[in-house]
């Protein structure tokens, strides 16, 4: 078995600051790292090193091969990542303030540029029972469910950052969403719907500090959050989704799934960064969580 993540490749540039800048504000920043991110990354690392096999799907540009062979590092199968010779690759300016609360810019670059051939390529290696990722930070969307809809794949969306348009192109295609809950009240707002009756098996509302909520078939179960102190909740989202679909994929039943996904997702916040800092199997199965208060 083996995920196929079309996703986006960023590097990311952390900016720490006393607190988020407003409308006019200047702050100088406290401190500076990069780091490999975008979500599609984030999620493809998380799912490697949640012991799965993972083909990510993606470009970048003549500045990206860093970010390509990191990938590499991680234990993800990158031979169908483009590589554009007159397109930059995607990159995130990341402000975190000292309560691990962020704000984030992105430029799309070589993620809005993927050829419809590599996508092609890639797919025409899965096999029926296969998982496609996407979310929807690139291009494509509707030839990937379509594709792996003729193929017997199992499909699922991270629906971030959120385009409502974009949601409903995709939601019939899809056998798993995941989104956070200010997503989840979107679109609610836009289709007059809430998220049992949206049609899709199942559906996976994040909602931070408060854990998350399955709705599986219409019936809804929730996951309490473990308690930690957050240092920088970049990348949690993507770290659980990861882990997630890496569990299901490897034969989990959804409730163990999302139980390990919880897991990963609370030492993720413990952590400065994004990819490059995602835990792996044995630190997320050995963590010791304190008992809530």
């Amino acid at each position: 078995m083996a995920i196929y993540n079309l996703g986006s490749i960023n590097a990311d540039y952390f900016y720490r600051v006393p607190h988020l800048p407003g409308p006019g504000e200047t702050l100088a920043a406290t401190d500076f790292t990069r780091g490999l991110g975008g979500k599609g990354a984030n999620m493809s690392v998380a799912a490697a090193r949640a012991a799965a096999r993972v083909v990510h799907i993606g470009a970048v540009g003549p500045d990206g091969v860093w970010a390509r062979d990191r990938l590499t590092e991680f234990g993800v199968d990158t031979r169908h990542i483009a590589q554009l010779p007159d397109t930059p690759t995607g990159h995130a300016i990341i402000n975190v303030d000292d309560h691990g609360e962020n704000a984030i810019v992105l430029l799309p670059g070589a993620n809005h540029a993927i050829p419809e051939t590599t996508l092609a390529a890639a797919l025409s290696e899965a096999s029926p029972g296969d998982t496609l990722l996407f979310q929807n930070e690139t291009t494509l969307q509707r030839q990937a469910v379509e594709m792996a809809r003729n193929l017997g794949l199992y499909i699922a969306y991270a629906a971030a950052p959120f385009d409502v348009a974009a949601t409903e192109e995709v939601l019939p295609y899809l056998d798993f969403l995941i989104l956070n809950e200010v997503e989840a009240s979107q679109l609610s707002e836009e289709t007059g719907k809430d998220p049992a009756a949206l049609g899709v098996k199942d559906v996976v509302v994040t909602l931070g500090s408060k854990g998350a909520r399955w709705i599986h078939d219409g019936q809804a179960r929730d996951f309490p959050a473990l308690p930690v102190t957050p240092v920088d909740t970049t990348g949690a989202g993507d770290t659980f989704t990861g882990y997630a679909l890496a569990a299901r994929d490897r034969g989990f039943p959804m409730e163990q799934a999302l139980t390990l996904a919880s897991r990963a997702a609370a030492l993720m916040v413990t952590r400065v960064g994004t990819a490059d800092v995602i835990p792996d199997l044995k630190e997320v199965t050995e963590a010791r969580f304190r008992a809530p208060d």
